[in-house]
């Protein structure tokens, strides 16, 4: 599975959006498979929700709402090697608080690198979703710009 997963790394650098979701059910192997990425490619994964977590603490909620495409826009920067960026946890992303649309966050990072992301919601009917339907946090997606990997 690295193997097909490093392959279309290299094959969507040529699209206009980079974004490459890995999707699969809890406890499936994502957080695994990056890894595996992250070893061969030899990049460090950022992991979101706790670094941006440790950043926003500081801040007040008026204050992290302002600042959070900022810090997740630095954070991205000291991550990414060349190219490319890995991501894991995405959670902190779809607090309501931080009034943020993750799904669009992630696809203008994948304007100027390539992006892989472990999608933390399900992929169903090609629609993403996160969170149940009811749950304050709940998104649903179209797959439009966005190549998703499932395991």
């Amino acid at each position: 599975m690295i193997e097909k997963l490093d392959q279309l790394v290299d094959e969507i650098g040529a699209l206009h959006s980079k974004l490459l979701l890995i999707v699969g059910t809890s406890h499936g192997g994502k957080t695994a498979l990056i890894q595996a990425l992250a070893t061969k490619r030899s990049v460090t994964p950022l992991n979101v929700s706790a670094e941006m977590a440790a950043r926003l603490a500081a801040l007040t909620p008026k204050q992290r709402h302002l600042q959070a495409v900022s810090i997740l826009r630095e954070l991205a920067a000291q991550h990414a090697k060349g190219d490319l960026l890995l991501l894991g946890n995405l959670e902190v992303l779809f607090d309501k608080t931080l009034k943020l649309d993750p799904l669009d966050l992630l696809k203008r990072h994948a304007y100027s690198r390539r992006v892989i992301a472990i999608w933390p919601g399900e992929l169903s009917n090609s629609r993403l979703t996160y969170a149940n339907m009811g749950h304050p946090e709940h998104q649903d997606y179209s797959l439009d710009g966005v190549v998703p990997f499932e395991i």
